[in-house]
């Protein structure tokens, strides 16, 4: 395998060092977050290690480092031509869907749905609830997008699982399930999961090859992720009160109006000028009907797209290890390994340099995108919509930071399961 690497150049060497550091960095924020609070409040030093204590700017800042590199190296002309020939569409989409699903409407709408079912599920309402959170929520993620699909569910979960006096288990438990779940369950169709966006028009899929080849796997396999978390967590749930605000629920129209906007952001997702201009428009509507709305995500949402930007700026520069390293295996070997990858690189990414190898054969398609959305709850970069989550649900944490080692170890066997239900099924 390690023959086939040519030696890299000096940017490529570079940018994967920072990658590798950016990458060690993600599993140190949660001990510099905890490193922040040993300071004055408001101090120097605890702005610096709360800031470097972010998951969501870490990319952001070891980008901003290879920039600098390639700026002092190749000259400025060098550095603003990297820079500007990445793609930043899935950033600035993770953005706006964010944005627009993050909106009251859009929540209440899928609480309306979530809690019909459960009604209908034979058990307690706190358990039926939480299982149609983690199954119905991330299946919908075909449809409405996986970013979309991870913040309705990660601010339904929010608001009534993740409680400060809830044990840690249980949100490490719940968090993993949530990732892994999102990852596999948006490949029903061939247009809402990132790492499938990338081959479905190469490779010629469309959403009947991914209902017959990968989408009833995924379903099993969310099924079976949901149905062991709920067992498992059956007591702490029932001893964990679920207080239901009272409020006012929005208007029919509205919602309707607001599954119209994140509907329309969703079919021009390849446009970045086109659904930015629909999200300003939003925006404005947004304010036009203040008294239904909460306020705009807008923080949350930059800091995720961020994340996504500096990945992408870093991600540039991977192509020299991954493809000879992919097309030096086995089918069976790929799809292990993919999973592997996954976990150190998004998996977008790891799809898109697929389809720049010459002729791959049907089974080493199936083998590399399976195993990259199987592997996608391993960590926080493992897939586009994880920030997205992370950034909604750190706070309920301890120390309101998410440990990268407690996510991948909670993530192990809802990853396994998965494995088994795309790989042997």
């Amino acid at each position: 395998m390690l023959e086939n690497l040519a030696p890299p150049s000096f940017l490529e060497g570079v940018g994967t060092l920072f990658f590798v550091l950016a990458v060690v960095h993600t599993f140190c924020a949660a001990g510099l977050r905890r490193l922040s609070h040993r300071f004055p409040n408001g101090s120097l030093g605890e702005n610096f290690f709360h800031l470097f204590g972010e998951v969501e700017v870490v990319f952001g800042i070891w980008a901003t480092a290879l920039f600098a590199v390639i700026f002092l190296h190749d000259g400025s002309k060098a550095a603003y031509e990297y820079m500007d020939t990445r793609n930043y569409t899935e950033a600035l989409f993770v953005f706006a869907i964010m944005t627009i699903a993050a909106t009251r409407p859009i929540l209440d709408g899928a609480s309306l749905l979530i809690r019909s079912i459960a009604r209908l599920l034979p058990m307690p309402q706190a358990h039926a609830e939480l299982a149609m959170i983690l199954f119905i929520g991330p299946l919908l993620g075909s449809f409405i997008t996986e970013p979309a699909s991870m913040t309705v569910c990660a601010l339904l979960l929010r608001d009534r699982y993740f409680r400060t006096d809830a044990p840690e288990k249980m949100k490490y438990a719940m968090l993993a399930t949530l990732f892994v779940n999102v990852s596999i369950g948006g490949v029903l169709t061939h247009f809402a999961a990132p790492p499938v966006l990338m081959v479905a028009a190469p490779w010629g899929w469309d959403t009947a090859f991914m209902l017959t080849h990968f989408g009833y796997k995924a379903a099993i396999a969310c099924a079976i992720n949901t149905a062991i978390l709920v067992a498992w967590l059956w007591k702490p749930i029932s001893q964990l009160p679920l207080v239901h605000q009272k409020k006012t629920r929005s208007p029919a129209l509205l919602i309707l109006i607001h599954l119209v906007f994140l509907g329309s952001v969703v079919m021009t997702a390849h446009h970045a000028s086109v659904f930015m201009g629909i999200l300003l428009f939003f925006m404005g509507f947004a304010v036009v009907t203040k008294e239904y709305q909460t306020e705009l995500k807008i923080k949350e949402s930059l800091l995720v797209a961020y994340f996504l930007a500096g990945l992408v700026v870093l991600g540039g520069l991977q192509g020299w290890w991954i493809s000879p390293v992919l097309t030096s295996l086995s089918d069976r070997a790929l799809y292990f390994i993919a999973i592997g990858l996954t976990a150190f690189t998004d998996n977008a990414a790891l799809t898109y340099l697929g389809t720049l190898i010459q002729g791959p054969s049907a089974s080493f398609q199936y083998a590399l995108v399976s195993g990259a959305v199987v592997g996608g709850g391993l960590t926080v970069i493992a897939n586009a919509p994880n920030p997205v989550g992370f950034s909604i649900l750190q706070d309920r944490f301890e120390g309101q930071a998410v440990s990268a080692l407690g996510l991948l170890k909670a993530a192990l066997v809802p990853t396994v399961v998965a494995l088994i239900a795309l790989g042997f099924i």
